[in-house]
């Protein structure tokens, strides 16, 4: 396999690793995980650098709340407030729900999911800073932590997907964990390829009204699509789209002219 691939794989995996630990990894960690691929000490530093932008600790926690914007703290205390009535579960508690819910009680479901509430909201907190605001993050965990509930409520006791599951704590904890980080990735992923999709509009956008903005002034009046696909090579459906997702709103294109 491809150096390149592997290196990148391996640098997910640690990211991965470091996010189950509460966003923190040993250095001994890290170059065990990179040992194969033989990287000299200025490479695992700049893996430590990128971890660290990440907001990852190298040896100690970082400070979760450091990337929260004022909006996203005023928020966090808001819901931490919301869920503070509900009680602190212990694992007997939670194994007693999984077991029930696992053996299909309903009623169960609810004492299951408000159990991990806070466990969700702690890992939302962990994917801070990462372009998605909390707020979304913990919906998106919470929506995970349930659906997560639900599976287990759709599998027969002692088996989950086919595999051995006893529904003890750790398990059932681990299971749920694992989804929410899930939840909390692909929402980042969604994001920034939703971002990236805007840029690249914006830049279209952009792109024909400078163009129309040269021609314009070398015209001393308004052009109109045809002229302006004439004179500079843009094709005609880049002209319309910009146009359209403009609001017909380019000033210096003669937007009477939409066919």
């Amino acid at each position: 396999m491809n150096q390149e691939i592997i290196f990148a794989q391996t640098l997910e995996r640690v990211r991965r690793l470091a996010k189950e630990q509460g966003n923190c990894i040993g250095e001994e960690q890290v170059r065990e995980e990179f040992a194969a691929l033989d990287l000299k000490d200025a490479q695992i530093e700049m893996v430590f650098d990128y971890l660290r932008k990440h907001n990852v600790g190298i040896g100690e926690p970082p400070d979760r709340d450091a990337l929260l914007t004022g909006e996203e703290r005023d928020y966090l205390q808001m819901y931490l407030d919301e869920i503070r009535a509900l009680p602190v579960y212990s694992d007997g508690q939670r194994e007693a729900y999984a077991m029930a819910v696992m053996a299909g009680d309903k009623s169960a479901r609810q004492l299951l999911t408000e159990s991990y509430l806070r466990e969700a909201a702690d890992i939302a907190r962990l994917y801070a800073g990462q372009g998605v605001p909390l707020e979304d993050l913990i919906g998106e965990g919470n929506v995970a932590l349930a659906l997560g509930v639900e599976i287990l409520a759709g599998m027969g006791q002692g088996s989950l997907g086919g595999e051995p599951f006893s529904g003890k704590a750790p398990e059932v904890q681990g299971m749920l964990a694992k989804r929410i980080m899930d939840a909390c990735e692909e929402c980042i992923r969604e994001h920034a390829a939703n971002a990236e999709n805007d840029q690249k509009i914006a830049d279209k956008v952009n792109r024909v009204a400078d163009k129309a903005g040269e021609l314009s002034e070398e015209l001393r009046r308004k052009v109109t699509p045809r002229e302006l696909m004439e004179e500079t090579g843009l094709s005609e459906k880049a002209i319309k789209d910009a146009l359209r997702i403009s609001g017909y709103r380019i000033e210096e294109i003669d937007a009477g002219e939409r066919g």
